[in-house]
């Protein structure tokens, strides 16, 4: 089995697991007024997915790279070229998230109670 149909097979599977856990979510008696749980689908798992979206992006672009250097006759420069911006772009994009994340929690930090 390739890897990109395990991966489709894998999303298949957490898409499914999305959609039974979502009538199951009960409500938590023992939450204080005012504060909220954070979901398992929510930011958290938003930033991982997009860690894991930036680190495949890299993946690809060294693979293509890489067959290039070895020359791969199926691969070309401009398919190279354009693998290694989208995978630049997108680590660029998680350091620039990463940092407004770091700023908002050092605002946070810095508020008086």
């Amino acid at each position: 089995m390739s890897v990109p149909a395990i991966q489709t097979a894998l999303q298949q599977m957490q898409t499914m697991k999305a959609e039974v856990a979502a009538p199951a979510l009960k409500v938590n008696l023992n939450v204080q007024p005012g504060v909220e749980q954070a979901q398992s689908g929510g930011f958290a798992g938003e930033l991982k997915n997009s860690i894991e979206r930036i680190n495949a992006l890299q993946q690809t672009s060294a693979a293509t790279t890489t067959a290039f250097q070895l020359g791969d006759p199926n691969v070309s420069l401009n398919q190279v070229m354009v693998d290694k911006q989208k995978a630049g772009l997108a680590f660029e994009m998680g350091v620039q998230v990463r940092n407004k994340l770091v700023s908002a929690y050092k605002d946070i930090m810095n508020m008086q109670i």
